[in-house]
């Protein structure tokens, strides 16, 4: 039996009905559309499915779509302007932090929870709050770099 869900994604208030076992990846996926969230290893491993929820990142694959009730859930789709991507969408871009791409959007949403909780991130930080995401095609180097210089853009050091 499908139970409501009133819930906050991206800025814009969902009642949707969903199964009571469903998780946040699955209705974020599947109900709203919202793709950009990736489902890889569904054991909370690999960082691919990322989101934001009330300020901290977390991985959608663990968390129940029930739990988030009531929540502010912010995804990749909820970064970019209409018309210029977040200054951390950039910064991978720029730094060629990209390579497959199905990592980056966790990555990305992992890098923005810490430069919004700490702005003034150290690389040992940034590095550290990447942790529990996974990249299979580069190494870490030009991921991190793309933090700090995203972290450098929003400060006004660049």
């Amino acid at each position: 039996m499908k139970v409501p869900l009133q819930i906050n994604i991206n800025g814009e208030d969902h009642e949707i009905l969903v199964d009571p076992w469903r998780t946040l990846l699955e209705v974020l996926r599947d109900e709203l559309g919202l793709t950009g969230t990736k489902e890889a290893c569904n054991t909370g491993n690999c960082g691919a499915c990322t989101v934001i929820l009330n300020g901290k990142a977390v991985k959608s694959c663990l968390i129940l779509a029930l739990q988030a009730g009531g929540a502010q859930v912010t995804t990749i789709e909820g970064l970019a302007d209409e018309d210029r991507l977040h200054p951390i969408q950039q910064a991978f871009i720029d730094e060629f932090a990209v390579q497959c791409g199905f990592c980056t959007p966790g990555m990305i949403m992992s890098a923005k929870a810490l430069l919004d909780e700490n702005p003034n991130a150290s690389e040992a930080e940034i590095r550290a709050a990447l942790h529990g995401n996974l990249c299979r095609c580069t190494g870490y180097t030009k991921i991190a770099r793309a933090v700090m210089t995203a972290r450098d853009r929003v400060d006004g050091r660049t």
